[in-house]
């Protein structure tokens, strides 16, 4: 896809749709703040994105999530990319255009996230079964410590009582409803951010303009294409890497980079078969 293929019909540094996305998302986090101070309800609770099988999910929160931020540092910089790239797609698509590719890039995203999710879960609650096949201190201690280390310290007391006495059915009950516990908070965990979205975006920018230079950190001149593919090798490695702590979903911004391609794929497509046409 190229900037020829499209005819832009006014360029706007502020065009509607993102105009209008940077202040929805804005007075959804300010409702967040305001919510939670007055009236003590977590909108991240209700809208915020969690894992199919909890009994906190909502099937319109694969929407809502997008809108939903961490932190004033998370909504200035997913805004920040909004603004920077968005702008010039929506002004070469059109609005309903890029409407259309940064709902479906964040869906996408929320729908990559889940599946790892799936798998991850899938695995834990696995783990957890085989220790209930065959149920002792050391095989519980195993799995609080490959899944959930954080933990450890408040189950001490109990684990230092079941070793004690490792065959009291009692103890060995307890640690089946610990260790449902702990999955169920972990399903629990919501999801918020325009990231996957963004990440959508970014992609698209780098497909259209390869050769454009992005300014990384205001200094560094980096041609647009190998911007995205550095950040698509970071996202996958630390996806991987596992890196609990960032408190990051690596692959729902994977997955707004991969449903955006295939989409702009399926647009050149489409485009190329009515050029044929004429």
């Amino acid at each position: 896809m190229n900037m020829q293929q499209y005819s832009p019909r006014g360029f706007k540094m502020l065009p509607p749709v993102v105009k209008n996305l940077l202040i929805i998302n804005v007075l959804f986090y300010l409702a967040q703040l305001s919510v939670e101070q007055v009236f003590h309800i977590d909108l991240v609770d209700y809208l915020g994105m969690h894992y199919y099988g909890s009994a906190k999910f909502n099937p319109a929160q694969l929407v809502t999530y997008m809108f939903l931020h961490g932190s004033m540092s998370h909504i200035f910089f997913n805004m920040f990319a909004l603004w920077m790239f968005g702008y010039t797609l929506e002004n070469v698509w059109g609005g309903k255009r890029f409407l259309t590719y940064y709902m479906i890039t964040g869906i996408g995203a929320a729908l990559v996230h889940m599946f790892v999710l799936w798998i991850s879960i899938s695995g834990i609650q696995a783990d957890a079964t085989a220790v209930m096949q065959a149920p002792d201190p050391a095989a519980f201690t195993g799995f609080i410590n490959s899944h959930f280390p954080a933990f450890k310290s408040q189950l001490y007391e109990f684990l230092t009582a079941w070793n004690a006495n490792p065959t009291n059915p009692e103890y060995i009950n307890q640690a089946s409803s610990y260790m449902n516990d702990l999955i169920n908070i972990q399903m629990d965990i919501p999801t918020v951010g325009a990231s996957g979205a963004v990440f959508g975006i970014l992609l698209a920018f780098g497909m259209m303009f390869p050769n454009s230079l992005i300014y990384l950190y205001f200094f560094i001149p980096i041609k647009a294409k190998w911007f995205v593919i550095l950040y698509g090798a970071a996202e996958l490695y630390f996806g991987f890497a596992n890196n609990a702590g960032d408190n990051v979903a690596h692959f729902a911004h994977l997955g707004g980079m991969i449903f955006g391609f295939f989409l702009i794929r399926y647009w050149n497509r489409k485009l190329n078969r009515f050029n044929n046409w004429d």
